[in-house]
């Protein structure tokens, strides 16, 4: 084009220039044709008519206004300026950017929500994993299944798995050493108690029968130890739960019967049944006569002496009732604790209600210990909130 400029005649027509010039659109480069001398042949429309204050020089040149590339015919006689104003340049910026912006305020959060979605379906195997691991305790031993989990998880499924048998292994020979011992302490412990309370029944009143006297009082603890630790071991083993359902008022019934048989207990401990059939639940009749005959022993032991124990049975509820003192926060804190007792002078050790908890929780049930008693101003209710048949 420069060079086909330099070779019309650039005096000719001036309206042909100015249809060459004349532009209907807002121009964002502008341009002008100058000759050797720099004056200008040819502008764009909205180029101004004199020549840019810029050299006649091959290259990007810089003005106030304007950002201008020179370029030259082959002879060097023409030349021709095209200039990009700064504002135009900062408003293509403004542009560009606004719509890059926009896509990415959209992009960003899609790009979260993408994320977390990906993200939580890759951790949803761990956290199935870990809820597995949460559920391990001494009543639940069983292997983690690491076939559903992914390759990478197996491993650590499997490691988890072996130290489960070791600990299973060392609960088991924990409990069965507590019962044998427990099982193989009751005999001797009967002979020797049996034998006291007949020298016992010999001996004159003196020191020799009062010795002998806190001799008897030791061996019938001990016995009533070696009895909750058996009744302990049988407890971590698992025992709670039944073959087949049974009538909890009936077991409730044959224990208050063992109580009235006995002299020291005949007509302490009363029933109160408020319901009007049976009351079935898939307990171990075993288990269940464990915790009833622990919360007695407790109430009777604990409760004033010669005062009264109810038993109350309710839809779905097990209340045992006794009098006495309203036990303070503190006292609360420590009643399930094993081997923990309160402030009392009275026998026993520290395990009742620790056995009474375990098997509870083993059936599905819930135990609460609630001072003073309902509808009471004092005294220590116990409530064994049953599983639904």
């Amino acid at each position: 084009m420069l060079d086909d400029l330099g070779n019309r005649d650039h005096s000719g027509d001036p309206q042909s220039l100015e249809q060459l010039n004349k532009g209907l659109n807002r121009e964002y480069l502008t341009y002008q044709v100058l000759d050797a001398n720099g004056k200008v042949i040819l502008h764009s429309h909205d180029a101004p008519p004199t020549a840019y204050d810029v050299p006649l020089a091959l290259g990007f040149h810089n003005s106030e206004r304007y950002r201008i590339y020179t370029e030259s015919s082959a002879d060097g006689t023409i030349f021709l300026h095209v200039a990009d104003a700064f504002k135009n340049r900062r408003e293509a910026s403004r542009e560009s950017g606004v719509a890059l912006l926009w896509p990415l305020l959209a992009l960003i959060p899609a790009s979260i929500v993408a994320i977390g979605l990906v993200v939580g379906r890759s951790l949803r195997p761990i956290d199935r994993l870990r809820s597995q691991i949460a559920t391990k305790d001494g009543g639940n031993m069983m292997p983690l299944d690491s076939e559903t989990l992914p390759r990478e998880l197996q491993p650590i499924a499997r490691s988890v798995n072996l130290l489960l048998d070791r600990l299973r292994l060392a609960l088991e020979a924990e409990r069965e050493f507590s019962a044998n011992s427990a099982h193989e302490l009751r005999t001797p412990i009967a002979g020797a108690l049996a034998q006291t309370q007949r020298l016992l029944a010999e001996l004159p009143p003196g020191p020799l029968a009062e010795r002998a006297s806190r001799i008897e009082t030791s061996l019938s603890n001990l016995g009533r130890l070696a009895e909750k630790l058996l009744q302990l071991s049988r407890a971590q083993a698992g025992i709670g739960t039944g073959d087949k359902p049974i009538d909890l008022i009936a077991v409730i019934e044959t224990v208050i019967g063992d109580y009235d048989r006995d002299t020291g207990t005949a007509g302490r401990v009363l029933l109160e049944n408020e319901t009007k059939g049976k009351l079935i639940r898939n307990i171990d009749i075993d288990a269940f006569a464990i915790v009833m005959r622990n919360l007695i022993d407790n109430a009777l032991v604990h409760g004033p002496v010669d005062d009264e124990v109810t038993v109350s049975i309710g839809d779905g509820t097990v209340r045992v009732v006794n009098g006495g003192h309203v036990l303070s926060q503190e006292e609360f804190a420590g009643l399930k604790k094993r081997f923990w007792r309160g402030r009392t002078k009275a026998a026993g050790s520290g395990l009742g209600l620790s056995i009474v908890e375990r098997i509870v929780n083993q059936i599905g049930g819930r135990i609460d210990l609630i001072s003073p008693a309902t509808g009471r101003p004092d005294g220590f209710e116990a409530r064994i909130t049953l599983p639904r048949g």
